[in-house]
């Protein structure tokens, strides 16, 4: 077979010095190299979006190996199959043709294969007497020889890179994990520590990851996350080895016996003040004496104006479900977890929950533990023993109290009264002013 000496492409199709490039790759291939043509052709698959390829480019490469009779390609051998048009579209799964034509193009422009065009454009082979091929017309795989290396470097890249990706990934999905899981469990056993905040950075770093993103981009990510994780490790582990020593020495010591055995410590009650979120759970000992209509909403907002801050852009809260949202807010600002604020709605109900949680936000400094303290009411509320009326009827005596050492007197607490009386039904103003003033002359305790 002649050495084939068309260079330029047919009819109107430019020549690129592209195509010029890959001529004299093409000539440069060592004439004892040996591949093997489909284990070249996985690289170029893995490496497709490296070098520029389509999916459907691959189909018709694909087709063409597959008109080379040889599973092995030398370099010494000649390279040129010249199968028509019908033909290739037969091997790529009914292609058309125009589509067939465009990806063709791809490949001679990713250098993959080389366009060894006749005079006429048509593809055939020529033979001699003796039955052998002198010259062909067609299609020049031999890129796929000269180009051996560079493809598999290529695919051993992009398979680094693919493995590079997923391990990121997983990083992020056990760090956080971790953070969740171990928040929840420094709130649960009551690790001193700011989870209000820890939180809110969480919140913030995983804010930042996009649906899609390079990698680079998710490790940045990801190590903004492994400093979160292994700050709230070693609260953990501190905790953890404080209660050791702390369980070591009483061991060692003199047992000291409560001379009260009857009160609980602060831990058991989960709250610091008796007197937290402006109301003692003792009020709640006689909950069938309260009104049994739920407390309106203007009330409670009177009672917890904090919550005005949660919404956002500054508005008011209108109706339960923003008010409801803006619990689910303050909820973990607080420090509260989400298992206690289930429990907490399925013993009182959502709505009322929600209350109790207003409540807390509104004399948070005044609690050592939010979260324990909404454990102890939701446990008063799975005993009947509880009701939200006590809680928002200290809370506005509070603020009565505060209005009148301002110096505004008995006119301040009439104007609270009366606005509280209009954000309810004429019916039930009358029940609503006596259980705020039964609230008012219930001697306050240590008075």
């Amino acid at each position: 077979m002649e050495t084939n000496i068309a260079t330029t492409p047919f009819g109107r199709r430019p020549m690129t010095l592209g195509m010029i490039s890959s001529q004299v790759t093409a000539r440069a291939v060592p004439k004892d190299a040996t591949v093997h043509k489909w284990h070249v052709f996985q690289d170029i698959k893995d490496a497709r979006i490296a070098l520029g390829a389509t999916d459907r480019a691959l189909a018709i490469l694909d087709a063409l190996l597959s008109f080379h009779p040889d599973t092995a390609l030398y370099g010494d051998s000649e390279l040129v199959v010249w199968p028509s048009n019908e033909q290739l579209i037969r091997r790529a799964n009914g292609m058309p043709p125009t589509t067939l034509r465009r990806h063709l193009a791809v490949l001679v422009e990713c250098g993959l294969i080389i366009r060894r065009d006749s005079p006429n454009g048509k593809r055939f082979a020529r033979k001699g007497q003796g039955g052998e091929i002198e010259q062909a017309y067609g299609f020049d795989i031999s890129p796929i020889v000269a180009r051996a290396e560079e493809f598999k470097s290529l695919a051993e890249a992009v398979r680094s890179e693919k493995k590079a990706y997923r391990l990121v990934k997983e990083r992020l999905t056990i760090c956080r994990r971790d953070i969740i899981k171990m928040i929840d469990a420094g709130i649960e056993e009551g690790v001193p520590a700011n989870w209000g905040r820890v939180q809110q950075a969480y919140q913030a770093i995983v804010g930042q990851i996009p649906r899609t993103a390079p990698r680079l981009t998710l490790d940045a990510i990801a190590e903004e996350l492994e400093a979160l994780w292994a700050e709230v490790r070693e609260a953990l582990e501190t905790f953890v080895k404080t209660r050791k020593v702390d369980a070591n020495e009483s061991r060692n010591g003199r047992h000291i016996q409560n001379s009260k055995p009857d009160s609980k410590s602060e831990s058991e009650s989960g709250s610091g003040n008796k007197d937290e979120a402006g109301g003692n759970v003792a009020d709640t000992d006689n909950v069938r004496s309260l009104p049994k209509r739920e407390l309106p909403l203007g009330i409670v907002l009177d009672a917890c104006p904090n919550m005005l801050w949660l919404v956002k852009g500054g508005g008011g809260i209108r109706n339960w479900r923003e008010f409801l949202a803006a619990a689910e807010v303050a909820r973990p600002s607080m420090g509260v977890s989400p298992s206690a604020w289930e429990e907490a709605r399925t013993a009182m109900g959502e709505q009322q929950a929600a209350i109790a949680i207003a409540a807390i936000y509104q004399r948070q400094d005044q609690i050592n533990s939010a979260g324990g303290y909404l454990r102890s009411l939701t446990d008063r509320a799975t005993a009947g023993k509880f009701s939200v009326w006590p809680m928002v009827m200290a809370l506005l005596r509070a603020k009565l109290d505060a209005s009148k050492a301002a110096g505004n007197g008995a006119e301040a607490a009439a104007a609270d009264l009366d606005t509280a009386g209009k954000v309810v039904r004429t019916e039930s103003r009358l029940e609503i002013s006596a259980a705020l003033r039964r609230s008012l002359d219930k001697p306050r305790r240590g008075s």
